[in-house]
């Protein structure tokens, strides 16, 4: 792993995740405000569009990965739902526990789960995988 590749991937992904949070973040609060959903709900929806922003820019732009390949989408996919787990946490808490805002409760959101996904991204869903022997 040469690190001038991983600061371009750093970078890349940085990129990726601020249009996908954008997107998470926006559709949430357009659903909360304009359909009337409830925090829980509106995250959710918030979470499942930015997921195909996520996965598309990740496999094209930052680990230069075939973005049609099914290993390596069920292991987003792993990855997205252990993502969408900690951010429905954070959300319950904040929002029901604490008794915070949708938008206060998003900070934590976007600060914890981009990095944690990152990690799991370049270790496990992307990683290249040597070419299989022979048979």
């Amino acid at each position: 792993m040469k690190l001038p590749a991983v600061v371009r991937e750093v970078n890349v992904f940085a990129l990726v995740g601020v249009a996908a949070t954008a997107c998470h973040v926006g559709v949430t609060l357009l659903a909360n405000r304009f359909l009337g959903l409830g925090p829980m709900a509106a995250s959710l929806v918030g979470y499942a569009t930015s997921v195909s922003v996520s996965y598309l820019g990740n496999s094209v732009f930052t680990f230069r990965r075939p973005a049609l390949h099914g290993p390596q989408a069920a292991r987003f996919a792993v990855i997205s739902l252990g993502g969408l787990g900690v951010n429905q946490t954070i959300v319950f808490v904040c929002t029901h526990l604490l008794g915070w805002p949708l938008k206060l409760a998003l900070i934590p959101v976007v600060l914890i789960v981009p990095a944690s996904t990152f990690v799991m991204s370049k270790f496990w869903a992307f990683r290249a995988r040597p070419m299989e022997p022979a048979a």
